[in-house]
């Protein structure tokens, strides 16, 4: 049978379980991520089924997020982390050492491998060919103790490419192009595979801005073949012994189809406050700017930047604009200064930040009152930036460009026919690995006491589901609630990750300040939602938080695919409307009543009924959980699961391909690593 190189892939990895569509499969994990921001927390939940060494092959912790310390609380989050990690057999990469997302494509990722990460554009590294999944903190943690990883069979939408792209037009465009057509729900559920003649056109540093952003659709991840593009990049990065040919059986099929003719391409920007409404960046071309932000998580490589600076040689930025810079990693930081490319940015008068999330997560960089802000970052979600009122507009570098030059938003192709010739980046980049700690041998492992600061507390205790539910609906609200509304991003919310009790206080502080003290006062109730409730980051404090407020069930018309698994995971039961009509039947204060739940989910009920107290209605509800997330809804979570039912969950510690208990983890990597 030809399959599709998706498919070879999860089937390569498939644990104790038949490749079946519309099913849960059960997959070895090759590689895990955690960064900082959801690492502290997942690293005490695995605390409380691992005591040894992971149990994955590869495990890299990354300090990209809470990187402004603004009193004691990020750098004991540091020192936490730096400890865990060589006690329990991570690589640990130090503050300024780089954004997750890309360096874990310089240094690690690999093809053929799957990798799941505590940050939802984990996606990227599926520019190298590698199936990587962006997942709650809990479920990586229970990776990491040996734990299969668990998905639904996905569907697999192959996107072929045709020409290449034409000055002035990038790879950031394409990914706008999907997301015009689909919009931020058009990919639940599926991965995104991208094959034809126009995948050889683009080399991985625009191949991962495609996959960054895939996760924008709501997918699993998005996919590229292991080319001679990709053998390119691992020699550059000294890692050609790594590279394997791979891409789709002559002949595969995909679910789904979609054409992108790259030559066809405009220039596109999304306005907003969403990464799916994008239009063609003519129709808003002279919208005054104040900032423009380049770089961070995605459009933070070598190329990126050089044609931001190629457009700016010797000119200035407008007095009124604010342009910051962001490298993705050291390296790209290191290259940067030893081409033209640093100072060209720096006499246009860009204020050039350390390669950390920053401004792609409100972490300083925050655009005025009501100001727009254009930026090369993968979400404009309302607030993320740290402006509560802010407007900010999502394009590629090259709009970014000649926006800064102007002040105001520029097609570029109003520069000229032709782009400028770019800097050339270094034949030989300094791939220094210093600053990505490998962990000691066990021995000396088992002697490190890893410090634990005031500011980290335990998550909520997971209990089993009871009999019924009943609750007051705490809130009401619309479609497509991001998990920046739950938890909040910016520096004052954001140095409270380790701390669920403090987060919880600011659970939709955009939409109704007034949430968490009601919360408390009525013991906890029911989040009534619409539509892709959830969408945007894997961040489970999104799900910590509600929970440790007395939150127990989310009812909405659906839900995004991480946010739903964070819910679950926390022992908060998330059901929809089997009428979508039945939402507008919520009213904040009513007393729902689900009498029977924990019944009708040992059963394996596909509807349960809910009761309006007031008005005595009573509502159809769906139940569509696989059997191992009933499992886990019943025990009250992930942890009461694995902790309790290892056996009933079939689950294999020290799967095939994990690495020894008794030994370091396996090195895929470069000796530097190692050092």
């Amino acid at each position: 049978m030809a399959d599709n190189l998706a498919t070879k892939i999860l089937k390569e990895h498939l644990v104790g379980s038949a490749w079946a569509p519309g099913e849960e499969i059960a997959l070895r994990v090759d590689q895990a991520l955690l960064q900082d921001a959801t690492g502290t927390m997942a690293a005490l939940q695995y605390l409380e089924v691992g005591d040894g060494r992971v149990s994955v092959p590869l495990a890299v912790q990354y300090i990209d997020h809470n990187t402004i310390q603004l009193d004691f609380k990020n750098p004991d989050d540091h020192q936490f982390l730096q400890g865990f990690c060589a006690r329990h057999g991570l690589y640990y990469s130090r503050p300024g050492n780089g954004i997750s997302h890309y360096v874990h494509v310089e240094r690690f990722a690999r093809p053929g491998q799957l990798l799941v990460g505590a940050d939802s554009h984990t996606t990227t590294s599926g520019a190298v060919a590698t199936i990587a999944i962006g997942a709650g903190g809990l479920e990586v943690a229970v990776a990491l103790a040996g734990v299969p990883f668990e998905i639904q069979t996905p569907t697999i939408v192959g996107v072929e490419l045709r020409g290449r792209l034409r000055p002035w037009v990038q790879a950031k465009d394409v990914i706008l192009e999907l997301l015009r057509r689909r919009g931020v729900r058009g990919g639940l559920g599926r991965i995104f595979e991208f094959y034809g003649e126009g995948v050889a056109t683009l080399n991985v540093t625009q191949r991962a801005t495609i996959c960054n952003m895939i996760a924008e659709l709501g997918a699993t991840t998005g996919l590229f073949p292991s080319d001679e593009r990709t053998r390119e990049w691992l020699r550059y990065q000294r890692r050609e012994q790594q590279w394997v040919a791979l891409g789709a059986d002559p002949g595969a099929t995909y679910d789904e189809v979609e054409v992108v003719e790259l030559d066809q391409l405009e220039p596109l920007i999304a306005r907003p406050s969403s990464p799916g409404n994008v239009v063609p960046v003519r129709e808003v071309a002279g919208i005054k700017v104040a900032q423009v932000c380049v770089g961070s998580s995605v459009n933070s490589g070598f190329e990126d930047l050089a044609i931001v600076a190629a457009v700016l040689r010797g000119q200035t930025i407008p007095p009124d604009l604010v342009l910051t810079v962001t490298p993705g990693s050291r390296q790209i930081l290191d290259t940067l200064a030893r081409t033209s490319v640093y100072r060209d940015l720096l006499l246009a008068g860009a204020r050039m930040l350390e390669p950390t999330c920053g401004p792609c997560v409100g972490m300083g960089m925050a655009p005025p009152s009501g100001a727009v802000s254009v930026r090369t970052m993968n979400r404009n979600f309302p607030g993320r930036s740290g402006t509560i009122n802010d407007r900010v507009y999502l394009c590629s570098p090259a709009t970014a460009a000649a926006t800064a030059l102007r002040g105001a938003i520029t097609d570029p192709r109003e520069l000229g026919e032709l782009e400028p010739e770019l800097a050339p980046a270094p034949a030989n980049p300094e791939a220094d690995d210093r600053h990505i700690l490998a962990p000691p041998p066990p021995r000396v492992a088992a002697t490190i006491q890893i410090p634990r600061g005031p500011n980290i507390q335990p998550p909520p205790p997971q209990a089993p589901l009871p009999a019924s539910l009943s609750g007051r609906v705490l809130i009401v609200v619309g479609d497509d609630i991001s998990t920046g509304d739950l938890s909040p991003d910016g520096a004052e919310v954001m140095a409270f990750r380790s701390n669920v009790p403090l987060m919880a206080r600011f659970v939709f502080r955009r939409l109704d300040p007034e949430f968490s003290a009601r919360a408390r006062e009525w013991g906890g109730g029911f989040i009534v939602a619409g539509q892709n409730y959830g969408q945007g980051s894997s961040r489970e404090h999104a799900a910590l938080a509600p929970k440790h407020l007395g939150v127990r069930a989310v009812i909405a018309q659906s839900f995004a695919r991480i946010h739903r698994r964070n819910l679950i995971a926390q022992g908060i039961v998330p059901l929809s409307f089997a009428a979508e009509a039945d939402c507008a039947l919520a009213c904040p204060g009513d007393t729902w009543e689900l009498p029977g739940l924990r019944a009708a989910l040992e059963r394996g009920d596909r509807e349960v009924r809910a009761r309006i107290k007031e008005s005595g209605r009573e509502l159809t509800l769906l139940a569509n959980f696989s059997p191992r997330e009933r499992q886990v809804l019943l025990a009250g979570g992930l942890l009461a699961c694995v902790r309790t039912s290892r056996q009933s969950m079939s689950i294999t510690l020290g799967q095939s391909g994990a690495a020894d208990q008794g030994s370091p983890v396996t090195n895929p990597v470069p000796q530097e690593v190692a050092r």
